[in-house]
Parts: structure tokens; C-alpha cells; sequence
């Protein structure tokens, strides 16, 4: 999958026009960004339907919420993935994801007619185009690393991330917490 190059739209200024109303800059928006969305919330849910219905959900949050956006905060194409990524991490919690795909379902997820989820490398880049984030994640040690991209791109939660890395569930914790905080000081 090859992701448009980061100057091709700009993101922020389709986030202000949906702000003033503007129905057209949405549907932009959701045709520049929906597919690889998409992907990140099918990811999390890991169910294409609970996918959609999250990507939905997200698209309708976005055009509420377009007048909160700062882009003093970040970046537009960041604030769209936030939105996508806390919408599909609600939708485990409420316990939507009720189907457990098994081998047959991923095979036929991962077909060639259908789109695919971007895998954690890809995942990576997109968020590497919002700035200095990929350097900024290149500073941290493997161990925070690592734990702050199984929660934030896989959407793992503490204890499924303390039993991918063999590591106790405080370790996990502090690790993100201290990730988290060496990541907003770098990006500062």
C-alpha cells in the first residue's frame, strides 16, 4: 500500500472548512483518508463491519467536532487518526467485538480484492508523516517503544502488551507513561 505524500493535501484546511459546514471538504476528507482509516479501526476491532461502523461513527465526530480541531495542538491528519483509534478502542470496551475470526475469515480478509490493514510498518509511516514524530519514537528505548506502538497502534491494552513483551504489568505501565512523556517533550 503506498500512502499519499504527506504535502498532497492539506488536511487542516479541509478540517476548517468542515468547521464552517463545508459538506465537500468532508467527503475529501473521507476519500483522501477513510481507506487507511478504515484500516487502523479493522486493526483494532479486528471485524469489518464493527470496522465500518467505527469509521462511520468517527467521520460523523469528525464533522461535529471539526471547530474543536487546533492545529497549534497538531497536526489535522493526526487529530482524524485520534478520532478512529479512541471510536474503535470504545467499541472493544462495549464489547461489539463478539465474532473471532478464524483462519478461513482472515484469508478471505486478506484476499486480493479486499483492502488490507496496514501492518505495524505502515501503521508506523503514516504517523511518520505528521512530522518529528518518527524521529522523536527513534529516541525512545525498544522496551517503551514498542509498548507506546502495541497500545497506540494495535490498541492493546496494558496486560495484552505485558504478555506480548514478557514483561510484569507495572513495568508496561510506567514504560508507556514515561514513553508517552519523552514523546510529548521531544515533540514540544
Amino acid at each position: 500500500m503506498s500512502l499519499p505524500a504527506p504535502d498532497a493535501f492539506d488536511h487542516d484546511a479541509a478540517l476548517t472548512a468542515c468547521a464552517r459546514g463545508d459538506r465537500t471538504a468532508l467527503r475529501r476528507l473521507y476519500e483522501h483518508e477513510g481507506r487507511y482509516l478504515l484500516g487502523v479501526a479493522l486493526r483494532i476491532v479486528r471485524d469489518r463491519a464493527t470496522a465500518e461502523d467505527v469509521l462511520h461513527d468517527a467521520f460523523m465526530n469528525i464533522w461535529t467536532r471539526a471547530a474543536t480541531f487546533d492545529a497549534s495542538r497538531g497536526a489535522g491528519r493526526g487529530w482524524m487518526y485520534g478520532i478512529v483509534r479512541h471510536r474503535a478502542l470504545d467499541a472493544v470496551r462495549a464489547g461489539s467485538r463478539t465474532v473471532s475470526a478464524d483462519e478461513e475469515a482472515m484469508d478471505a480478509l486478506q484476499g486480493d480484492d479486499a483492502p488490507t490493514a496496514p501492518d505495524m510498518a505502515e501503521a508506523f509511516a503514516v504517523r511518520a508523516d505528521l512530522g518529528r514524530l518518527d524521529d522523536c519514537l527513534a529516541r525512545l528505548d525498544i522496551p517503551k517503544r514498542n509498548c507506546v506502538l502495541y497500545a497506540y497502534l494495535d490498541g492493546c491494552t496494558h496486560s495484552e502488551i505485558a504478555e506480548r513483551v514478557g514483561a510484569p504489568l507495572g513495568s508496561v505501565k510506567a514504560w508507556i507513561r514515561r514513553g508517552l512523556a519523552s514523546l510529548r517533550e521531544c515533540l514540544a
